[in-house]
């Protein structure tokens, strides 16, 4: 067998087809986990050994130092070194750096690490004042209106036509400043990195000596995620061609989440019109997922209606491994319940072997990350959050618990905890309502009002706390969820999860409002967060489970049904039926709420959820045990040097005294208990209970049991 033969061994037909089309123009339509890198490298180790590629002649472009990593690593294990494999940036600031001064004289001028300093200075000569949610915003303008081709002097009507809306200035406004930033970038003699592109396509396009020199030098291109090619980066790839069709683009516009950062799928599915003689091949077996993960994929990629009319891009994937088991999909009356939930599962897998980094938690927004962060922190489970800090490191959550313990040393407050908070964090620009747009304004007010929300569950939680005691139980989270960690569940947006793949995926907070976000006004945003949701369910290799809540709070009305995409989905076999009931506006699956077991009402509280009964229905619990719980707290909350509270509140005291648990299990079963607190207190509980055997089973051994 030749070393030709060799590279193909091994390849399904359709990679095989990719590895053997050497000649350009090649559309490569890759579905999610269809082996797209493996793919496109033997195509390249192939043509060196063909003799139709020189390595050093070939220039491979990607969108990650990650993927670019990756891909010179598989290279080199075909071996096929001096390949130059490079994300976009990092090609053209090479080719910059080394021209520049052949062309203009002196150096490329200096690359700034970031932005922000000079948007300040150009939103203070503007006279607009900008914090930094606002100057991060604004880099976001800037960005897309370089990478679109947009100047200063037309962002305004631009940027109109494209929908953008960024917070906190209008559009004419948020031109000026872009105008004023060009000038002063210009005085300090920096560039940017979207500056980086417009230098190398100036030098190609003004200097022919330039131009024929990189043609010279690179002679075959293949271009990865074509799908999330911005305007600027396909002129910079026609200026490198120069009229040549040695070029290989690969893509899945399925995965086209970042249009409001300049990119667009049309470059992808209009490739063949611009480059005729295009050879179009479809990688379609998905070896990442099981069968049942790969049928809701199908089923959510297939259900968009494009508003041309035209049939949908995505390709049918068709899956390669073993069975699995079902997705699950299931509705909780809030988004506290849901998050205890996901945290319970995640245990339990922790206690049957599975590791940690094996699972992931995927949500819409990164304030949605606090639910999950204090509900595994509760039963110890360590974790990491991806592509942004956790919860109490984030700037603006900082701050906000500074002013909130200063305001309680102050005694600046009154007795309603609430309006406290409200109040503090109003100085920091919170308001009750939510910026119309996203970006970094959006995001800053989402972890405000976390905050606020919390604040809401504590005092229903203890209708005495105030201010004090709510700095002293964020002081007690942050604490907790500050600990080091060596390996953990993965946390994240989904779109920071583009590009990963986990054993087990929850993908947590899919009611509607939030995916699709509730900004998506138009058609095509709305199909934008179908891509989104169809990312997140592509990233579980084995077990996906699907949840979302009817409510954001305990005791809020529960109107919010499941995202609108598992329409279609949901009737289906896999849908949890134990304790949920079927909308009957919505028809989706919703948990049944929480009922008084007196009078079998609506619990509307946290607290009368936790002790399971109306504020107004009679007391079932032996006074005498209550007393004995909470001397027994107090002494506990003395030894450890901690508020009573932390150790039980006095409505998971009132819930013991009522169900006086006879075992781990009817312990652990009440609401605020979890493994941490059955851990170290159970014993002691169940004694005061009466339990004739206090001795406390491991959770491991709840668990099977509950199964």
């Amino acid at each position: 067998m030749s070393d030709a033969d060799r590279l193909l061994e091994g390849l399904d037909p359709e990679q095989r087809a990719v590895a053997t089309a050497l000649r350009g123009p090649v559309c490569v339509l890759a579905g999610a986990g269809t082996g797209k890198t493996r793919a496109i490298t033997h195509r390249i180790a192939h043509g060196v050994e063909q003799g139709m590629y020189v390595p050093t002649e070939v220039l491979a472009v990607t969108f990650t130092t990650r993927a670019a990593g990756e891909m010179r690593s598989r290279l080199h294990q075909l071996g096929t070194p001096g390949v130059q494999v490079r994300t976009f940036h990092a090609a053209a600031l090479r080719q910059a750096r080394y021209f520049w001064p052949q062309v203009f004289g002196g150096e490329l001028p200096e690359l700034m690490a970031s932005k922000l300093s000079l948007l300040a200075e150009a939103a203070s000569r503007c006279r607009v004042r900008a914090d930094s949610a606002l100057l991060r915003d604004l880099a976001g303008e800037v960005e897309w209106a370089k990478v679109s081709n947009v100047s200063p002097e037309d962002y305004a009507r631009r940027a109109d036509g494209a929908g953008r809306s960024p917070a906190g200035v209008d559009l004419t406004e948020a031109g000026r400043i872009f105008a004023t930033y060009e000038q002063v970038k210009r005085d300090r003699g920096r560039i940017d990195m979207e500056d980086v592109l417009l230098c190398c396509a100036a030098l190609l396009t003004e200097d022919e000596r330039v131009a024929a020199t990189v043609r010279r030098q690179y002679k075959w291109f293949v271009v990865d995620e074509f799908q999330d090619v911005s305007p600027i980066q396909v002129a910079l790839l026609d200026l490198w061609l120069g009229g040549r069709d040695e070029l290989c683009v690969v893509g899945d516009p399925m995965q086209t989440i970042y249009s409001f950062a300049g990119a667009c799928a049309d470059y992808l599915t209009g490739f063949a019109a611009k480059h005729p003689g295009t050879q179009r091949i479809e990688l379609v077996r998905n070896y990442r997922s099981t069968p049942q993960v790969v049928q809701a994929a199908n089923a959510v990629a297939h259900g968009r209606r494009p508003s041309n009319g035209s049939p949908a891009p995505a390709v049918v994937l068709r899956a390669q491994r073993a069975a699995g088991p079902e997705p699950t999909f299931a509705g909780h009356s809030d988004e506290v319940a849901e998050a205890d939930d996901v945290a319970a599962r995640i245990q339990r897998l922790r206690d049957d072997g599975h590791a940690l980094r094996d699972i992931a938690v995927l949500f819409r927004i990164n304030a949605q990350s606090q639910g999950y962060e204090d509900a595994l922190t509760d039963r110890r489970i360590p974790y990491v959050v991806r592509g942004v800090e956790r919860f109490f490191e984030r700037p603006e959550v900082r701050q906000a618990v500074t002013l909130l313990r200063g305001a309680a040393r102050a005694a600046e407050v009154t007795s309603d905890l609430v309006a406290d908070t409200r109040s503090v964090l109003s100085t920091m620009g919170w308001r009750p309502e939510a910026p119309a747009a996203a970006g970094a304004q959006r995001n800053r007010w989402e972890s405000l009002q976390a905050l606020v929300t919390m604040a809401q569950d504590f005092a229903a939680e203890q209708p005495a706390a105030d201010l004090p005691a709510l700095a002293a139980e964020l002081a007690r989270r942050a604490q907790a969820q500050h600990a080091p960690v060596a390996e953990g569940v993965t946390l994240s947006t989904m779109h920071s999860a583009k590009g990963l793949e986990w054993e087990t995926v929850f993908m947590a907070g899919m009611h509607e409002g939030t995916v699709p976000i509730v900004y998506a006004s138009t058609a095509e945003a709305v199909e934008e967060e179908r891509r989104l949701f169809y990312v997140g369910l592509t990233r579980a290799r084995t077990t996906l489970h699907v949840s979302w809540a009817a409510a954001r709070s305990p005791g809020s009305r529960g109107n919010r049904g499941a995202t609108r995409f598992l329409d279609g989905i949901l009737p289906g076999a896999g849908a949890e039926a134990a304790g949920g009931r079927r909308g009957a506006k919505s028809g989706r699956t919703v948990k049944a709420p929480a009922r008084c077991r007196t009078c079998r009402g609506l619990l509307s509280s946290a607290a009368e959820r936790k002790i399971g009964r109306c504020d107004d229905c009679p007391a079932s619990y032996d006074e005498q045990l209550y007393e004995q719980l909470r001397a027994w707290r107090a002494e506990r909350a003395g030894e450890q040097k901690v508020p009573a509270y932390c150790v039980f509140t006095d409505a998971t005291l009132t819930a013991i005294a009522e169900s006086r648990p006879a075992d781990s299990r009817s312990l652990l079963a009440i609401p605020g208990l979890g493994k941490a607190k059955l851990d170290k207190y159970g014993e002691d509980v169940l004694s005061m209970c009466g339990a004739g055997d206090a001795r406390v089973k491991r959770p491991a051994e709840v668990h099977r049991e509950l199964r």
